[in-house]
């Protein structure tokens, strides 16, 4: 009887200090953070897959338009140096970050020349192999445009955390986590979408 009336106040105790603990991002913190980690991975198989399809591009182009060495080469060298770099999401910090997305967005570049560069050569757009290529290049761009929003929600979600009470008192008591760098462009890729796209007939 007695460990009865000794067990009850502390299952009191938890049953009523749980919800509280709950509401205060207990769980919630490492459960964001979790999610963040999972967002960034899938931005980078997203750019692994894009990485894949490249060499297979470049060889495709290459038949058609031997003259554009220079462009080919840019988009075998920005694809090297892209891959080169494998980040972490658990250990990322933000120099990491910045370096990779700065590496992506070269190769973006790159191979948005390589799309003007084929609308010279009115064949290689007519070939099967190359259409094919180029819609999995569309769909694996629109793949990764979606991971990088849900990346950013998901940033956004934690910074709000770590950063708003409630839930800040407890990552100050508990967890002591930063607030994480948001994605963003690089800087050659932002000064490129600030320019108003040109119309020629």
């Amino acid at each position: 009887m007695k460990l009865v009336s000794k067990a009850m106040p502390k299952a009191l105790l938890v049953a009523l200090v749980l919800p509280f603990l709950a509401g205060c991002g207990f769980q919630a913190i490492p459960q964001a953070k979790n999610s963040t980690e999972a967002a960034l991975a899938e931005v980078s198989n997203q750019y692994k897959r894009r990485a894949d399809l490249i060499p297979n591009l470049v060889n495709v182009v290459k038949g058609y338009a031997k003259h554009e060495e220079e462009t080919l080469t840019q988009v075998t060298e920005a694809r090297a140096k892209a891959t080169a770099m494998n980040i972490d999401p658990s250990k990322v910090t933000p120099q990491q970050l910045a370096e990779y997305q700065k590496a992506q967005g070269g190769l973006s570049q790159a191979l948005g020349r390589l799309m003007v560069v084929t609308e010279k050569y009115p064949d290689l757009k007519a070939d099967q192999n190359f259409r094919d290529l180029q819609a999995q290049l569309e769909g694996t761009e629109n793949r990764i445009t979606v991971a990088r929003q849900r990346y950013i929600e998901s940033i956004k979600e934690f910074n709000n955390l770590v950063a708003v009470p409630p839930t800040s008192w407890t990552n100050s008591v508990m967890y002591h986590y930063e607030k994480m760098p948001q994605w963003d462009l690089a800087p050659e890729e932002k000064a490129a979408a600030e320019k108003a796209p040109e119309v020629k007939f």
